[in-house]
């Protein structure tokens, strides 16, 4: 109880949090899919974007900070292996550091203040949070670290966009899919009928 007090969470929102921190890190056990004109993918993304549309922006966001946290300590809990604080020092540092606002912005816009999970919301919240939001973290900072222009570093981050519309629409797909079949999931009551339409 205790621990809720401290973090504002409940002892089954916690739980959830933790569920969707191990899916996020069992995706980068995958590794990097090879992308176009050779730049890899990782389906880390994909968690970021569930997490954010199945907990909400609070809960999503904190599944997030939890898996930059493990990051952190060193654990190798990303795509590839990695691990440690000289991840946040590199050229990925502000897409990894952008999950956690793309999560936070998947969940309020998918959630939409509390009305109806549908299909559409869901999938302009993964397209806006779960994409833009991360790219406005990550190509800034990608352009200081390599020391590129900002144009060039948003450029070369569009080789991506291909395989993380793919990521938006399976994310999309996959909320549906749970949300009509365990709404439980999603923290709700709210009948499995709220997803359609």
């Amino acid at each position: 109880m205790r621990m809720a007090r401290t973090t504002g969470f409940e002892g089954r929102d916690i739980a959830r949090i933790a569920v969707f921190a191990a899916i996020i890190i069992a995706l980068g056990i995958v590794g990097p899919i090879p992308g176009p004109v050779g730049v890899p993918i990782t389906a880390q993304t994909l968690g970021v974007m569930l997490a954010g549309a199945v907990l909400g922006w609070r809960r999503g966001a904190a599944a997030v900070l939890v898996v930059l946290v493990l990051v952190a300590v060193g654990l190798p809990v990303l795509s590839g292996g990695r691990g440690g604080l000289g991840v946040f020092a590199g050229p990925t540092a502000g897409y990894v550091l952008g999950w956690v606002l793309g999560a936070a912005v998947v969940g309020l816009i998918a959630h939409g203040g509390g009305r109806r999970l549908r299909w559409w919301r869901v999938a302009i919240a993964c397209v806006v949070g779960g994409i833009l939001a991360i790219y406005a973290v990550g190509v800034p900072v990608q352009a200081l670290v390599m020391g590129l222009p900002l144009g060039e570093a948003a450029l070369s981050s569009l080789v991506f966009l291909p395989g993380d519309l793919i990521k938006a629409a399976v994310a999309t797909v996959l909320v549906v899919a749970v949300h009509r079949a365990y709404p439980v999931a999603f923290g709700s009551s709210r009948p499995a009928a709220a997803a359609r339409g």
